[in-house]
């Protein structure tokens, strides 16, 4: 080995270390200065990785911290934009309920069930909560600004009637003046009458409720009918008071509680389509012809670039038996819905919506409501005598509809401010 070394040495012209150098003062001197030389070079390194790590990681942190944070989020603080928000469960909240029905001079009397009577106020306590995301607390003054120069319009039968006057009373708690909000017409509220209307003059907008319990229009017995016909719905027009509906800002729609035997074919009152009698027509066949009859008036007449259209599923009832005369009104909500969240005409609905061109949101209340048993005016109406197992004391569960329907206005799908 000694001897190759020295011939690369020779042949490179590189003056071999003497034996005798390694006890040299002067090389001693160099070797020393060489090394503090690479040990600052070293810990000039180590320095400026390490500041080149710090200043990556407190760049990266807070977007770290902000990445962890949203996971460790709960999912109630979620935006309802890509939320199933009626997958859910009812939870006690003691913020509830949002107004005095006796303070708001709008609730039909029939719905007042405190007033009425009733002396449990549990029922009032109970709030909607999706699984994954968070209705939106109701925020009336933001609200009443995205209102404003608004028209809203509801469509549909007393259970509709019963969500516009849940709406105005919720709405109602923004307003100081309370004189500045009336019905157009001096009308006092029943069921009586096809419209009722009622203004927020400080804000400029109309909340109306018509009356169409079947959409379709009613007519009289045509020429040459069965004896048992006493009237007709006429299944491919939509109802002679629809085109005061169009020019709105806000359009939700309901029907459903009267299409059953006792509203129409115990009372004489079958199908037709165009001068054709359809004796042997299903109410299941019936619904959804009509329903293709207003979907075809909303593709034709909507604006869709001014009007949002909405459509509310059937509300379920909860009497004790089919022949609706017997009504146990519960303290608390159900603990299963006990098949009262499947309902053939919510079905209906959403399959007829799916093939629209128009944009419909479906307002699905049937599972939610279904839970609800404790919550119907059952014997405190201002008829006791005869139990209620269909529609809901206010306040109640109509207000949770509207929350969750004003929920929208809030999401991407909002109306715009003025």
């Amino acid at each position: 080995m000694e001897i190759v070394s020295r011939r690369v040495l020779t042949v490179l012209n590189v003056e071999g270390p003497k034996p005798s150098s390694f006890g040299s003062p002067r090389v001693s001197r160099s070797c020393w200065i060489s090394r503090w030389f690479c040990v600052l070079i070293m810990i000039g390194s180590l320095v400026s990785f390490s500041l080149a790590i710090g200043g990556g990681y407190m760049y990266v942190l807070p977007s770290l911290s902000q990445a962890t944070l949203e996971d460790d989020i709960s999912p109630s603080n979620k935006s309802i934009d890509g939320c199933d928000i009626f997958d859910g469960s009812w939870v006690v909240d003691d913020t509830y309920p949002l107004y005095n029905a006796s303070e708001c001079p709008f609730v039909e009397q029939g719905f007042n069930c405190l007033a009425n009577g009733r002396r449990d106020k549990d029922y009032l306590k109970w709030r909607w909560k999706p699984r994954k995301c968070d209705i939106p607390r109701f925020d009336v003054r933001n609200i009443l600004e995205r209102l404003r120069s608004k028209r809203v319009v509801f469509v549909g039968d007393s259970m509709s009637r019963t969500q516009w006057e849940s709406l105005i009373c919720l709405l109602m708690t923004g307003v100081e003046d309370k004189k500045s909000v009336y019905e157009v017409n001096g009308n006092n509220i029943t069921k009586r009458i096809r419209f009722l209307g009622v203004r927020f003059s400080s804000f400029n907008f109309t909340i109306e409720f018509f009356r169409s319990v079947f959409l379709v229009q009613h007519g009289w017995m045509p020429r040459h009918a069965p004896r048992r016909v006493r009237s007709t719905l006429i299944l491919d027009k939509l109802d002679s008071i629809s085109n005061q509906w169009v020019n709105s800002d806000v359009l939700i729609f309901n029907t459903g509680q009267w299409w059953v035997p006792g509203k129409l074919f115990e009372t004489g009152c079958y199908f037709q389509v165009g001068n054709a009698m359809k004796l042997g027509m299903s109410i299941p066949i019936a619904f959804r012809f009509a329903l293709g009859t207003w979907a075809s008036w909303v593709e034709k007449v909507i604006d869709r670039n001014r009007t949002r259209v909405f459509f509310r599923s059937f509300e379920p009832y909860h009497w004790s038996n089919q022949s609706r005369r017997f009504c146990n009104v519960s303290q608390h909500p159900m603990p299963d819905t006990e098949g009262r969240d499947q309902s053939v005409y919510s079905d209906t609905i959403s399959e007829v919506v799916k093939n629209m061109t128009v944009p419909i949101t479906v307002l699905h209340i049937t599972s939610m409501s279904a839970f609800r048993s404790d919550s119907h005016v059952g014997i405190w109406s201002d008829n006791p005598s005869v139990p209620d197992c269909s529609h809901w004391c206010l306040p109640g569960v109509p207000d949770m509809w509207n929350e969750i329907l004003l929920s929208y206005f809030l999401s991407n799908y909002s109306l715009p401010l003025q």
